[in-house]
């Protein structure tokens, strides 16, 4: 489990809306694939293998949608006074890329994370594998299910996933919020738009009830990250990203969709030797399974059940 990554949390509880962060403190290889329609990022083009900058110091996941990218003020500045960055002669500049959800409907919408907020989170900063899971950081405020528009949205949340094979850790992270409703590994519906205590299926909804566009748009997106201590360059982490968005798909449905930003990132501390098709592989599986676990962490709030109400019958 030797893995140089960690999380921190910070957020607004009353508000509904929150941060998280992943730091290297070694620095790492990373790259990142979009596939959602609406996406909103930071630094997120710095990351194609095209690019010249190799390195990355912290990854911000933000609620907040767009404002809420101010955080990676905060999350620059930390790393600034460790003197994590890019060298450029005269200091350093860290190199934080970032993506937000959309959630401002959820609590308050004046309340987004900001550069006070995202400092906050790195000195909250643990090993990985201590993080909370649920509604906590940027899951805070992320909800699941708006195919019908807001009403009978569901809880959405932060999730984690690991495994190792050999020397090789790969460490998945999501913060769930899609327009679509989230699987069992069955294919039986987790959660999503709820009518009379049941979640109604995406598919039959949109045929018969989808309401107008304008309630779609904006108000989601799943967030990923693989991370791993395998060894990958540039490339490779942008093919394990794109291979990530498998596990989306087997999580999620719909995904993708024009009404979401899903992005998946691939982050390499690089302390081992390691087969990219493996860590694609099974950060596959675990995209999947830190989805479900987001879910299932989850508590109902803001008005929105969660899907241990679902099974409990107390929606």
């Amino acid at each position: 489990m030797s893995l140089s990554c960690l999380i921190g949390h910070a957020q607004d509880e009353r508000g509904g809306t929150g941060c998280t962060v992943l730091l290297f403190p070694e620095g790492a290889t990373a790259s990142g694939d979009v596939r959602g329609g609406a996406p909103g990022g930071r630094e997120t083009a710095l990351l194609d293998p095209a690019c010249s900058v190799e390195r990355i110091d912290a990854l911000l996941f933000t609620g907040g949608s767009a404002f809420g990218l101010d955080a990676a003020s905060g999350v620059v500045a930390f790393c600034e006074e460790r003197g994590w960055g890019f060298d450029v002669g005269v200091g350093v500049v860290p190199i934080v890329p970032g993506a937000c959800i959309f959630d401002l409907p959820v609590g308050n919408p004046g309340s987004r994370p900001d550069r006070v907020m995202g400092l906050a989170a790195c000195n909250a900063a643990k090993p990985w594998n201590e993080s909370p899971l649920g509604n906590v950081g940027a899951g805070t405020g992320a909800s699941v299910g708006k195919y019908l528009g807001p009403e009978g949205a569901m809880k959405g949340g932060f999730g984690w996933a690991s495994a190792d094979v050999g020397d090789v850790t790969v460490l998945a992270v999501a913060v769930v919020n899609p327009l679509g409703a989230v699987r069992e590994e069955s294919g039986a519906f987790l959660a999503g738009a709820v009518r009379n205590g049941a979640i109604l299926s995406p598919l039959g909804a949109l045929r018969g009830e989808v309401r107008g566009e304008d309630e779609l748009w904006g108000r989601n997106t799943t967030l990923v990250a693989v991370v791993t201590n395998a060894r990958l360059s540039k490339s490779e982490c942008r093919r394990v990203a794109i291979m990530g968005h498998d596990g989306l798909a087997a999580a999620i449905f719909p995904v993708h969709t024009p009404f979401d930003g899903d992005t998946v990132f691939c982050v390499s501390v690089g302390t081992v030797a390691g087969d990219p098709l493996l860590v694609g592989t099974l950060g596959t599986s675990l995209v999947a399974e830190a989805i479900r676990r987001g879910i299932r962490e989850a508590v109902g709030a803001y008005g929105l059940s969660a899907a241990r109400d679902i099974a409990s019958g107390c929606v």
